[in-house]
């Protein structure tokens, strides 16, 4: 999935800030949901206030951090490391990975789904 450029909101570094601010909290919220209505037994820590480290029940970890200079948010999980980039409008917030196209929130359910072993979807809060 390749963006339309037409149809991306240029953004600076402030609402790279915010944006990705928003990103974190919403993978903390939907993974501590997630935790409770399954007992997936996750350690979810923030680092940094950039970096979400997730520890599954196998020991495995996905980090997710921000990547200011670059604009990128980067996602190391057991099957590979992952950077995606923005592509959306500040009304669709969409982040797109780097080489395949695929969207951020779409690739971490499934990421987090094959550590845990159970379905988990992340999605953004609403604001």
């Amino acid at each position: 999935m390749k963006p339309n450029n037409s149809t991306v909101d240029t953004i600076d570094d402030k609402q790279f800030h915010q944006l990705g601010a928003h990103l974190l909290e919403s993978i903390e919220v939907a993974l501590e949901a997630a935790d409770d209505a399954l007992d997936l037994d996750l350690d979810i820590e923030r680092q940094g206030g950039n970096v979400i480290n997730i520890r599954f029940r196998d020991r495995s970890v996905i980090v997710v951090n921000t990547q200011p200079p670059l604009h990128e948010i980067w996602v190391a999980a057991k099957s590979g490391g992952y950077h995606y980039r923005w592509a959306g409008t500040l009304a669709s917030p969409l982040w797109l990975d780097t080489k395949t196209g695929r969207e951020l929130l779409s690739d971490l359910s499934t990421f987090a789904t094959a550590q845990a072993g159970q379905a988990i979807n992340v999605s953004l809060v609403k604001r």
